[in-house]
């Protein structure tokens, strides 16, 4: 029988860097970590708060969070980020996401959405805040976006504002995204406004797990992993954020330089 593909790690700067065979040992992988440190959570203070991102890199790995033995009960659920004034019941939005490929399936303590209709934008921004404060985030599981975007921190990027949630305008690259991922027709389609966790925001959870899959995030990982660590790629904050673990395939990691296999948990 054929041997299993080796995931290759390695650490760069505070972080730890995994490259599985394909998209499908990733999610499996994420999902088995994120149910260890969802339980864990919830054996150790009985509840456990988890910010999930949406987009079609999650999918391997939400449909293999499913089928794990996670005391949901005990879970709390938030998202990273949400357009405003998208048409109510639009499928492209992020809470409807979560509710199709997860929550739909499995039974939660609590979901909170990011609002996406609110009457007053920053009473908004600043309730969202206030909840994810009252219930300190035991993991965050992120994407990397195609401009190196977390959430919807597009480029520039600030790591170092005092607020957790703020209103962006979005950048037209990762508007484009949202069409070439099938959410939206038309690049007109998408809004051009967000509510989204700031950098500050993401990094506030204990542990954070970033899932970049998928060829056409090469360029990016290559940009947070090999360039310099500023806004011009957000994605590269994650070297400074020693609770993070970066999971890829070998599609995204295709341009990197090629390194020995090591095993899993290891590094160099």
């Amino acid at each position: 029988m054929k041997s299993a593909q080796p995931v290759v790690t390695f650490r760069i700067d505070h972080l730890d860097v995994e490259i599985h065979p394909d998209n499908q040992a990733m999610g499996v992988a994420a999902a088995d970590a994120a149910a260890k440190i969802i339980n864990s959570a919830v054996e150790r203070s009985g509840t456990a708060n988890l910010v999930l991102a949406t987009g079609n890199s999650q999918l391997t790995f939400l449909a293999a969070l499913r089928k794990q033995n996670v005391a949901w009960s005990a879970v709390t659920v938030f998202h990273m980020d949400e357009y405003l004034n998208l048409p109510a019941g639009h499928p492209a939005g992020f809470p409807a996401f979560l509710r199709r490929h997860l929550l739909d399936e499995v039974r939660v303590g609590a979901f909170y959405p990011v609002p996406g209709h609110p009457a007053d934008l920053t009473s908004a921004c600043r309730g969202y805040e206030a909840l994810l404060r009252a219930h300190p985030v035991d993991l965050c599981v992120l994407g990397i976006g195609e401009n190196g975007h977390l959430a919807f921190n597009d480029p520039p990027a600030d790591f170092g504002e005092a607020d957790w949630v703020k209103a962006v305008d979005l950048d037209e690259h990762s508007r484009r995204q949202q069409v070439g991922e099938g959410h939206f027709d038309r690049l007109d389609e998408v809004p051009t406004r967000a509510i989204t966790l700031t950098i500050t925001g993401l990094r506030s959870a204990a542990t954070m797990l970033c899932l970049a899959p998928e060829r056409r995030k090469a360029a990016a990982v290559h940009r947070a992993l090999t360039g310099p660590v500023d806004g011009t790629c957000p994605a590269s904050i994650l070297r400074r954020t020693p609770q993070a673990r970066l999971l890829l395939d070998r599609d995204s990691a295709s341009l990197l330089e090629p390194r020995n296999p090591e095993r899993t948990g290891g590094a160099e």
